[in-house]
């Protein structure tokens, strides 16, 4: 059973909402982070990355942090965030070409989240964890929503897609720059946050979307607080937006290599042949996010799109029919037969040899990549089925590294969830 909780969010005053919102903490490196902030100094970057006003010190230092919070408080001395006066819950909408997705901004239990009542499918890095373990107790706030999945029966879905087209205008309203609208909807009515409450706990598990780091790090504050007897109600939850599991999109994660050691072009090919039916590609629209498989493929085959020496090919394996769920994705058998096995990169985590290119880019940008000269070959995965995710969750299993990524990609700042 899944508890969701009301809390009354700091969040923007409506005329500044569009100043204010910033890209997620981790999407940028400080130096971008610090042009952004350049052009606009009341970005929220200023709360989520302080290291980038803060070049000359370590990213760790105790300052930093420190620094965090000064920020956040001055947003709020100015008038710029505002504390709502009571409980609420929150639709965050987002309006995209040819799509809305439509989730709703709550509060969860880090203790849900401990017993798997909220599932992961991914490994969190120490160094990350630990970089926002201190941010968060530092500001004493979650500056950015973990994006969690439900599986859809319906009505949950329809009833936040009624309470938003009933409202004429949002309670704030973000137009950004890659074309989306990021809307946010105030639910303030006990009756609806009753219902909502009931909806949810007919749901036996959440799955971690986007945010694996910020669930983790939220539930070792509500640990640590514990252990020193300062822990509040509020401590004990972290933010979170949910949607239905049909209701996002996932795009594959490209791998670009450098180098293919010390084998030619050709010797390379003949090698990839003896795992993959290798075939040169008709025309590709470079402008979409991925390769369609062509048709009257064999069903269950695995198919990645490789770019090597300025052409395209298609690559086809079997269907791999006694293998578990984590061994028969695409990205695994790559890296067992290709990557590890031909090119010898065994640490996929950390290998320089390998980079990845992942989200809404256009196969263009992949092509541009391997043109430049920067990388030899680049290899276009396809998406991963949403269920497929929710079934590796619900398994214990974890995914390879840089397996999936979901859209939408939400704004920090919009909502934030204090710790008091």
């Amino acid at each position: 059973m899944v508890e969701i909780y009301s809390f009354a969010a700091v969040r923007p005053e409506k005329s500044v909402a569009q100043a204010i919102a910033s890209v997620p903490y981790d999407v940028v490196t400080g130096p971008e982070a610090a042009l952004c902030i350049k052009d606009n100094p009341n970005s929220f970057l200023r709360v989520s990355r302080p290291d980038a006003e803060l070049p000359d010190l370590s990213p760790d230092d105790d300052r930093v942090y420190s620094h965090a919070r000064e920020n956040f408080e001055g947003l709020l001395a100015r008038g710029l965030l505002e504390r709502d006066s009571m409980p609420s819950m929150y639709i965050y909408r987002v309006i995209g070409p040819n799509i809305v997705y439509c989730g709703l901004g709550c509060c969860l239990s880090t203790v849900d989240y401990k017993e798997n009542t909220i599932r992961k499918h991914e490994l969190t890095r120490y160094d990350k964890e630990e970089d926002r373990t201190r941010h968060i107790d530092a500001v004493n706030a979650h500056t950015g929503p973990v994006v969690l999945l439900y599986r859809n029966a319906g009505e949950i879905s329809r009833m936040l897609e009624s309470i938003a087209a009933g409202r004429k205008n949002p309670d704030a309203e973000v137009r950004w720059t890659d074309g989306t609208v990021h809307q946010i909807f105030c639910i303030e009515d006990a009756d609806t946050l009753r219902r909502l409450r009931e909806l949810f706990s007919g749901i036996d598990a959440l799955y971690i979307a986007d945010g694996h780091h910020r669930a983790k790090s939220a539930t070792n504050v509500a640990e640590r607080r514990l252990e020193q007897g300062t822990a509040t109600e509020e401590s004990k939850r972290f933010l979170g937006v949910l949607f239905a599991h049909d209701g996002v999109r996932i795009h594959g994660y490209s791998r670009l290599i450098t180098d293919l050691g010390d084998l030619s072009p050709e010797e390379f090919m003949e090698r990839l042949r003896r795992y993959y039916q290798v075939d040169p590609c008709g025309p590709v629209d470079v402008n979409r996010f991925h390769i369609p498989p062509r048709e009257g493929l064999p069903a269950g085959c695995h198919v990645v799109h490789m770019y090597l020496g300025g052409r395209w090919y298609e690559c086809i394996s079997p269907a791999l029919t006694d293998a578990g769920i984590i061994e028969s994705l695409d990205v695994s058998i790559l890296q067992k037969e290709v990557l590890l096995g031909i090119l010898d990169i065994s640490d996929p985590r950390g290998d320089s040899r390998l980079q990845y290119l992942g989200g809404a880019r256009p196969i263009a940008d992949l092509q541009e990549r391997v043109d430049s000269g920067e990388f030899v070959a680049a290899f276009a995965m396809q998406p991963v089925q949403v269920e497929t995710v929710l079934d590796i969750a619900d398994a214990g299993a974890i995914m390879p590294p840089k397996s999936t990524w979901f859209e939408p990609k939400l704004l920090s700042g919009l909502l934030v969830h204090t710790l008091d």
